[in-house]
């Protein structure tokens, strides 16, 4: 193997400070390499410590600003991930160039029984921090990272979203729990289905055992409280949005709305989840919502993983059923005449697949629509 003469590209980083932040919800573990250092320094703080933080970097910076005579530049980094955003945020207010990666983008060792560590994944932060400000191509994902006002104007649709789940779940436990007993099950999300709970009988004319009926009770009163934030939520959601949502979402938000098809849960949830964001190109539409191919090639061997499912799940969700709906609404679009023609006489399975082939075709479709006015072909707006 032929070894390189030239060196990497790294005279414009001999005066930077780069820091690597392994957080966890009880300590932080600060990697430091420094220009005044020729070895790798680590600081334990208390987690949630962000004074404490600044105060190291600030130390540290004027510890080499004293020994190179100028102000050292400071770049850090930190996985995505409990912490959010709030930490890169205040960092940049500092002058600090912060940087959140993937976590799932970061090489690590392909053994059975690797080593894991604070002190190793601080070490790998760092090193991989180093390679992406070397110029190296593709060592690590960045994330792009929300403004404030996008990222809160978000929680109406993932509050809706988790309220949902809870309003089927307590559904279900009183389905389950009637079945039990062999008696109708009725609308369990009605005001008045206690009285009529009351009155119904099992095969032997007997009401409910009172342990039972107990459990249904409180189970329909939390099903009963959770009907009614997803009221309020939803009442609140146009008043509340039109004056707290970024403009560019709220816009986004209506265009999506004139398809027909395409209902204001839909549109806020990919107005605030996906299309308040900048894409280059129809890939990386498609690569964030995690509806790409993940081929294994190597060899002989030559098959497909499925799709990638790393982008965002909220998104990639929304988009499977929004896909159904389309089909539903809009039977003579192109993109529904593609499925159709595609699942013609094919079975259950083939149809999951070609249905997600779909999503990533409407959402790419849904992409050119908001940045360039082109309607899909043969869709329909509302009147």
């Amino acid at each position: 193997m032929q070894i390189l003469t030239f060196g990497a590209p790294t005279a414009a980083n001999i005066g930077t400070i780069f820091a690597a932040i392994e957080l966890s919800q009880k300590t932080w573990l600060i990697t430091v390499h420094s220009p005044d250092q020729g070895r790798m320094s680590r600081y334990k703080l208390e987690g949630g410590d962000h004074a404490g933080l600044l105060a190291l970097i600030a130390k540290i910076r004027v510890r080499a600003a004293q020994k190179l005579g100028s102000e050292p530049r400071v770049a850090s980094c930190y996985e995505a991930g409990y912490d959010g955003f709030w930490l890169h945020r205040l960092l940049v207010a500092a002058g600090i160039d912060n940087l959140v990666f993937d976590p799932a983008s970061i090489a690590v060792e392909q053994r059975a029984r690797r080593a894991k560590t604070d002190r190793i994944d601080g070490e790998l932060l760092l090193r991989t921090l180093m390679a992406h400000l070397r110029g190296e191509p593709r060592v690590v994902r960045i994330g792009r990272v929300p403004t404030v006002e996008q990222e809160d104007a978000r929680r109406i649709s993932r509050e809706r979203d988790r309220l949902v789940t809870e309003q089927t779940a307590h559904t279900n436990r009183i389905k389950a729990l009637l079945r039990l007993s062999g008696l109708q099950v009725g609308n369990p999300r009605r005001r008045n289905w206690l009285t009529w709970l009351e009155q119904q009988r099992d095969w032997q004319d007997q009401p409910l055992p009172p342990h039972v009926m107990a459990e249904v009770k409180r189970e329909h009163a939390r099903l009963m409280l959770v009907r009614e934030q997803l009221a309020a939520l939803e009442q609140s959601q146009d008043t509340t949005q039109a004056s707290a949502v970024p403009a560019r979402m709220a816009t986004r938000r209506e265009q999506l709305q004139r398809l027909k098809g395409v209902g204001p849960a839909f549109a806020t949830t990919l107005a605030g989840e996906l299309f308040y964001k900048e894409f280059r190109n129809r890939r990386e539409v498609a690569s964030y919502c995690g509806l790409t191919p993940s081929p294994w090639k190597s060899g002989g061997i030559d098959r497909e993983q499925g799709i990638s499912k790393a982008g965002n799940p909220h998104v990639r969700q929304k988009a499977i059923e929004l896909t159904w709906l389309w089909i539903l609404h809009q039977p003579d679009s192109a993109l529904s005449r593609w499925f159709r023609a595609r699942t013609l006489n094919a079975g259950k399975r083939a149809r999951r697949i070609a249905i997600v082939a779909l999503a990533r075709k409407l959402i790419v479709a849904l992409w050119r629509y908001l940045e360039t006015g082109l309607v899909p072909e043969d869709a329909l707006m509302k009147a």
